[in-house]
């Protein structure tokens, strides 16, 4: 998901809050956590007149959430799905942007078992069959009935796989392009001819068997001079800072089996790892092979629409990507929410692959040429085809913490449990702070929890955290086994504030977590991160429920890897209230924040800056057991603790009403407060006495002072600071600017200059009479010498000279304050 989508943009340091999403985000997601880092330069746009021979080849990630969802959740919403949307829009613009052909990367459908999903994927497809627009398909993990690893194509029930029924070779064979299917109809295989030169896409199953690599062998083999694109599920994934390519296990066994040993394989794109990433390899015969990984489902909408453009400028030697939504731009405007952003533009998402098409296809075909040059730039018409009358809202945009201290301070923060300054293994009954005050959270001894084979060192604190966490650590919790009797937990005591809170005014609740890579379905489904203790079927008014022996809260993972809020609102007889959101990835940081609007009764989840499609309605505030703790790391069943969290928790806080993305944890503390009041200006008459300089500005933040004067200080629990100087400044011209800073991240300096006159000669024997002073005003503190009767001291030309000379770069004495906050 974008954090909104979660992925960089082209600002260092900066992530958009798109469908990325990072994030998400996306991604993407809008907000993954992830580091900063520049995006990669978009490909070279070409002048207008600027021909050249081009293609495009249209790529579909990951459309299972469009399947799922199009019944239910888009028809109803929107009139149409995504899926139906793209493959709309790919027929429509096939000659604009010469698309020759349109590949699939599977999870065609989320649960295929269900019926509903492969309907609302032949709808969209059948898009492509009607306008003879040619395609290539191949079943994800989702798409068939068991996608055990251990299993292949060879060990499936071939009479029972629903892909067969639906895009199997009897539906291939009429597409223009097709030329067969392995035995086992999973895989295909398609030549489609572009500018004069034949490509063959080789579509392969989830989990393909030697006998089928053999076959993929026999297909190149007696195609002995086309260029090979491989699609696929799973080749390459993305590493843990949503960025850099991760090879895996079965994608480095295709890499030894089929790729490196087939020079005709120079690209392959793959899905099912959420988010973008691309690498670049050398095969068995010294040549590059490119592969990418593209999956949105994770962001707004189960995708938000996004597809990949892939533009081959033959004429210039490159493969242009963009990510585009043709979602995005159909959807009404109205609609339209921040993570509504028609292309995606970050490091993975907008690149360019340079690649000598004749160079590189020269050992296999040396008579390779490119086409007639009458294309423009394919991918500067994708843009203008979108975004032409599009109005959509900017994205909302948001920054690494620069220290500890660099999050938004919520009125109505009922608790906020955060681990920086802690490390090591946590100690039974060892307390975790909650900075909010008085809800502290304590870890559960061996014995009262009841967990017979847990040990002291499975729970620890580390620096382990989520990029857009202000919190340095995270309280990580290993080994859980919900069938060895293994699992911790913190709690609240029992006389907790927060343990008696209804949350009739509605509740904004915010955790980072993170599901440890061992994670399985059989060990630790139904893990729980965040619950209040209890037994919901034994509280007064609640209808009894099968699966509802837990508490009448929680905040957990499903056995499918999703998100599950579950929660029994203050009016019992309503019965549990529950959001869920798509598959989670393993070993990747995830903010999620749920969010109870009393207004319209409605929870929303929202993972990594994007709302999951699955909220809950008809639903305010929590019921609850009273004087019941809160549990951290893991659930109860019939009031007995268990299932434990497998992973890692950072910090964690819950406020007593709806708050927006600006108040979020993933939001930065106003660095924009920054005053310096009064300050000097212009031309000081010589007597000024210019000692303090003060302003106001965010609790906390460290005030950085420099030029030609410098110092520092910080802020004051009530906003104003002061630096103040071992003595008056000489004459002389000054230049400085004064920062406000949370460690790393700082505020837009403001600037000032002024200059104070030189001496000027003893004045006359005052009279008697008090001239009035001259004051510069309260910020930059000054003091004149108001005539007393005696004469001024002469300043000698030596001392002068001394204090010119030193008064170019004066240091100030810095008033220590005892400051609310560490600056860090």
């Amino acid at each position: 998901m974008p954090f909104a989508v979660t992925r960089p943009f082209s600002s260092a340091g900066r992530i958009r809050l798109g469908a990325a999403v990072v994030i998400g985000a996306v991604g993407l997601s809008l907000l993954a956590g992830v580091p900063a880092a520049d995006a990669a330069p978009a490909a070279q746009a070409a002048p207008a007149d600027d021909l050249g021979s081009r293609f495009t080849l249209a790529v579909l990630p990951d459309t299972q959430f469009y399947s799922r969802y199009s019944a239910d959740q888009f028809q109803p919403r929107y009139g149409k799905d995504p899926f139906q949307v793209q493959t709309e829009w790919l027929t429509k613009n096939r000659d604009a942007l010469n698309i020759p052909f349109v590949t699939g990367l599977g999870d065609i459908v989320d649960q295929s078992w269900q019926e509903n999903e492969w309907v609302a994927a032949d709808n969209a497809i059948k898009t492509l069959d009607d306008a003879d627009l040619p395609y290539s398909t191949a079943p994800g993990n989702h798409d068939v009935r068991d996608s055990n690893d251990d299993l292949d194509d060879t060990s499936y029930d071939l009479s029972q796989e629903p892909f067969l029924k639906w895009f199997g070779p009897d539906r291939a064979k009429e597409v223009s392009t097709y030329e067969g299917s392995d035995p086992t109809g999973m895989s295909q295989y398609h030549l489609f001819e572009a500018e004069g030169q034949q490509y063959m896409v080789l579509a392969l199953s989830w989990r393909v068997s030697d006998a089928t690599i053999a076959w993929a062998d026999s297909v190149i083999d007696a195609h002995p001079t086309v260029p090979v694109i491989l699609t696929t599920h799973q080749v390459i994934d993305i590493d843990s800072d949503a960025i850099s390519p991760k090879e895996t296990e079965y994608g480095l066994e295709l890499w030894d089996k089929l790729i490196t040993t087939n020079d005709q394989i120079f690209l392959t794109i793959n899905g099912h790892f959420h988010g973008e990433s691309h690498l670049v390899k050398t095969n068995d015969f010294g040549h590059s092979v490119t592969q990418i990984v593209i999956d949105y489902q994770m962001a707004y909408e189960g995708g938000d629409g996004y597809l990949g453009l892939f533009e081959f400028d033959l004429s210039n030697n490159s493969i242009n990507v963009q990510t585009a939504s043709p979602w995005v731009t159909w959807k009404p405007q109205e609609t339209l929410t921040s993570y509504d952003q028609p292309f995606l533009e970050g490091v993975n998402q907008q690149f360019e692959v340079p690649m000598d098409f004749a160079a590189r296809f020269e050992s296999f075909d040396p008579a390779f040429t490119i086409g007639a040059g009458t294309q423009p730039s394919l991918s500067d018409k994708a843009r203008d085809i979108l975004l032409d009358g599009f109005t959509g809202p900017d994205p909302t945009s948001t920054e690494a913490p620069g220290n500890t201290e660099d999050y938004v301070d919520v009125a109505g923060t009922l608790a906020h449990w955060r681990f920086t300054g802690d490390s090591g293994v946590v100690a039974e009954g060892q307390t975790v702070t909650d900075v909010a005050g008085g809800n502290d959270l304590a870890r559960a001894s061996i014995a009262d929890s009841g967990a017979a084979n847990a040990e002291v060192g499975d729970v620890t604190i580390g620096s382990d955290h989520a990029y857009l966490s202000s919190d340095d650590a995270s309280v990580c919790f290993a080994n859980a086994d919900r069938n060895d009797s293994r699992y911790s937990y913190l709690a609240t005591a029992s006389d907790a504030p927060v343990n008696n809170e209804s949350f009739d005014n509605g509740y904004t609740i915010e955790s980072f977590l993170k599901i440890d890579p061992s994670w399985t379905a059989d060990d630790n489904q139904w893990m729980m991160a965040l619950i209040r203790a209890g037994n919901r079927n034994e509280m007064p008014g609640v209808p009894y429920d099968q699966w509802g022996n837990g508490g009448p809260v929680v905040l957990g993972v499903s056995n499918l890897k999703e998100f599950q809020w579950s929660v029994i609102p203050n009016e019992p007889g309503l019965g549990d209230r529950v959001n869920w959101s798509g598959e989670i990835q393993l070993d990747t940081w995830m903010h999620v924040a749920i969010i109870n609007d009393p207004a319209d009764r409605t929870t929303t989840m929202y993972v990594n800056g994007a709302p999951v499609l699955r909220n809950a309605t008809d639903t305010v505030g929590q019921s609850f057991v009273p004087d019941a703790p809160w549990l951290m790391g893991a659930g109860m069943d019939r009031n007995t603790p268990g299932a434990g969290w497998n992973g890692c928790i950072g910090e964690t806080r819950i406020v007593d009403h709806v708050i927006d993305q600006s108040q979020w944890l993933t939001a930065r503390a106003d660095l924009t407060t920054l005053t310096l009041t009064d300050a000097p200006e212009g031309s000081l008459p010589a007597q000024t006495r210019l000692t303090t300089f003060s302003g106001t500005g965010h609790p906390g933040a460290e005030v950085r002072m420099a030029g030609s004067i410098a110092g520092t200080d910080v802020i004051d629990e009530d906003g104003t600071w002061s630096i103040v100087l071992p003595e008056a400044l000489p004459s002389g011209a000054y230049e400085a600017s004064v920062v406000q800073a949370l460690g790393t991240r700082e505020s837009d300096p403001v600037a000032f200059d002024f200059d104070i006159e030189g001496v000027a000669e003893a004045p006359a024997p005052s009279t008697g009479a008090s001239d009035p002073t001259i004051a510069i005003g309260g910020g930059a503190h000054s003091e004149t010498l108001a005539n007393t009767g005696a004469e001024l001291p002469a300043v000698g030309i030596a001392s002068a000279l001394l204090l010119l000379t030193a008064g170019g770069a004066l240091l100030m004495h810095v008033r220590r304050r005892r400051a609310s906050r560490a600056s860090g």
